[in-house]
């Protein structure tokens, strides 16, 4: 009875918020698009992301400058999302869960971002449709493939929901590997973000046995890539690691963006 009223109380709260931040006509200064929204929030979410976890990216120029694709991730604590966004030269379309999204205010700035829900521990055909769509426009969609934040230190078995999408939409995934565990508000620790190439999964059938191989794959490579991390930050962050990827800090990017792909539409129809 009490997680019914909760459950009522927050949706209410949150329906209220819309209205209100709707109302002011905010999102109409980006024309409601993330691609336009972000390379401004970076400004603003990198230092804030820095600070709170002294971090550095790697292979960042691994990362495709444009088309669409899948970026899979690992995950470990609650920095993630803002460390990645702000170790990313691309905006990113995170698939976030439903019950964050639900949050007043707070869920609708992520929205604002490109961030679309997904219920967890259930098929979210909806999710998936707009992922596929977002990919299909030329957008980076990112996953955290393990479907939930891992416990025990290190990354866990990827979940085929982000493979499917980026076989049946024929575009690459982008593995990332996250050294994170341990960091909480008050132990802020040094993160670090590496970026793998992009993998090609066209030659993969588009069924369930394709999935799941593809999810082999990718898992190989994420955790090749946390491994990397780990020790980048236990070596204090060279200039370069041994597979020759670069360090870099925050991708901040010029205010005027010449080119970019069209606005999603349906991220578009859910932040309005």
């Amino acid at each position: 009875m009490l997680d019914s009223i909760v459950t009522v109380a927050v949706d209410r709260a949150s329906k209220l918020g819309r209205v209100f931040l709707t109302r002011l006509g905010i999102p109409q200064l980006w024309r409601r698009d993330p691609e336009v929204l972000w390379p401004r929030m970076r400004w603003f979410v990198a230092p804030v992301a820095m600070a709170l976890a002294p971090s550095y990216g790697y292979g960042v120029e691994r990362v495709p400058a444009s088309g669409g694709g899948v970026i899979a991730s690992n995950h470990l604590s609650a920095i993630d999302p803002p460390l990645v966004g702000a170790l990313c030269p691309r905006a990113i379309f995170y698939m976030a869960k439903a019950e964050l999204l639900a949050l007043p205010i707070v869920g609708e700035v992520l929205q604002w971002t490109g961030a679309f829900p997904v219920r967890r521990g259930e098929g979210d055909r909806e999710s998936v449709r707009q992922a596929r769509e977002i990919a299909r426009e030329g957008h980076m969609v990112g996953v955290f493939v393990e479907g939930t934040r891992q416990r025990l230190g290190y990354p866990g078995r990827v979940l085929p929901g982000a493979m499917m999408i980026a076989l049946q939409e024929g575009v690459p995934v982008v593995p990332c590997g996250v050294y994170s565990f341990g960091w909480s508000p008050r132990n802020r620790m040094s993160c670090a973000v590496v970026w793998g190439e992009p993998i090609d999964l066209s030659g993969l059938p588009r069924s369930g046995r394709g999935h799941r191989r593809a999810a082999d794959i990718v898992g190989a490579e994420i955790l090749r890539l946390w491994r990397q991390a780990a020790e980048a930050v236990s070596a204090g962050f060279p200039e370069a690691l041994p597979d020759g990827a670069l360090r870099a800090g925050p991708a901040y990017r010029p205010l005027r963006v010449p080119t970019m792909p069209r606005p999603s539409t349906s991220v578009k129809k859910a932040a309005a």
